[in-house]
């Protein structure tokens, strides 16, 4: 109680396991034990929110499974097999925590990360809701509100979403539709 005090008070840094991002991540950072521990949490928490993204219509097909490995074998040069492991534990993580977790999960983040991490993110969780060709208005609603929770404004996340137009459902032919 006193630790939260203290910490409340700006008196004691945060400690990310003392809080429900810790719960969320930890999981995922422990699966990362080739990186270094900040390194850990960065890519544990850039996880999860790919797997937010994903899971944002409910179900994470495997389309978006081997682009959120794909994406974390590339960018953060997690070997495969390693990229696998925490993909599960990523949504494992997203589907039982739930939404309170998801904001946490996306504030640290946030505050671990530079704008350009962010930007990269923002473009990461577009590819992810793209894989199956097509971004869903709950995959690209949840793609804005993380952007908003991370402290970028509406207009750059649209920036980033607009490079991948032909995949938003909203200007998608319905089928049997003609031009």
């Amino acid at each position: 109680m006193m630790a939260g005090l203290l910490r409340f008070l700006g008196l004691e840094p945060e400690d990310p396991h003392d809080s429900g991002e810790g719960e969320a991540i930890g999981a995922i950072a422990d699966a990362l034990g080739t990186l270094e521990p900040s390194q850990a949490q960065f890519y544990a928490a850039f996880a999860y929110l790919l797997a937010r993204v994903a899971g944002a219509d409910l179900r994470i097909d495997d389309q978006e499974e081997h682009e959120m490995e794909r994406i974390l074998v590339q960018v953060a040069g997690i070997p495969e097999d390693e990229s696998e492991l925490v993909i599960r534990i990523a949504g494992t993580q997203m589907h039982e925590l739930g939404a309170a977790h998801n904001y946490l999960v996306t504030r640290r983040f946030g505050k671990i990360g530079s704008e350009a991490d962010k930007i990269r993110l923002l473009e990461c969780l577009c590819a992810v809701a793209a894989a199956d060709d097509t971004i869903t208005g709950a995959e690209s609603a949840e793609i804005i509100s993380i952007a908003q929770e991370l402290g970028l404004d509406r207009t750059q996340a649209l920036a980033v979403r607009s490079q991948w137009k032909d995949k938003l459902a909203e200007f998608k032919r319905l089928p049997g539709e003609t031009s």
